[in-house]
């Protein structure tokens, strides 16, 4: 094949290299693209937003994607502060110390789904847990955002982050309402340490984890 033939060669036939590649042939541009995946191939999707209607109108596809019958969705609201679990009644002491992770803990990422009748929180989660029964669960939004830092041992707990809003520590005896939940996270975990999925539901709360 003669590169004399073609005036872009697009490497990648993924959504972005595909768009390029019809727009520019209809422009009358001869077009390569190079792919070494089969498609149509297994993805999973994700929303769009409506400003991605543009483009799908530009390329003829938003008749074709009305016609298809994919689920709509009219709003929503992004929460970084969903819930205070922290109210003006609760104590809060700072002098506990935790134990610090060491090599023989168990480690465990994955995905957490918690929900309420008014909230869902989908993240991910890294747990860790000893076997004298430390425990810490991080739940975060990508790199940099923390929704909540959960540490507990058999006696007290700290928890703190973005979803926690000001935080608490304590004795686990003496743990708010709101926070009963997650302090029975450490629990779950520690009865059954190699589980891929760990489901725990409690009140009107459930916590689905993923591993």
């Amino acid at each position: 094949m003669s590169s004399s033939m073609y005036d872009v060669a697009i490497i990648g036939g993924g959504p972005v290299g595909s768009t390029a590649a019809v727009l520019l042939a209809r422009g009358g541009r001869h077009v390569a693209v190079f792919e070494h995946e089969t498609f149509p191939r297994f993805h999973i999707g994700e929303s769009l937003l409506p400003f991605s209607m543009k483009a799908f109108t530009r390329l003829g596809l938003h008749e074709k994607f009305l016609r298809a019958g994919f689920m709509k969705k009219f709003g929503g609201e992004i929460f970084l502060t969903i819930a205070c679990f922290c109210v003006t009644s609760c104590t809060t002491i700072s002098s506990h110390e935790f134990s610090k992770p060491t090599s023989d803990w168990q480690n465990k990422t994955g995905q957490l789904m918690y929900r309420t009748p008014k909230t869902t929180l989908i993240g991910e989660a890294l747990v860790r847990f000893s076997k004298t029964g430390d425990f810490e669960l991080t739940v975060s939004k990508g790199p940099g955002i923390t929704l909540l830092s959960l540490r507990q041992d058999a006696a007290f707990a700290e928890i703190k982050g973005a979803f926690a809003r000001q935080g608490w520590s304590g004795p686990v005896a003496q743990a708010p309402p709101q926070l009963r939940g997650w302090l029975g996270l450490r629990d779950q975990f520690i009865r059954a340490p190699n589980q891929k999925t760990v489901r725990y539901a409690v009140g009107n709360e459930t916590f689905l984890f993923r591993f």
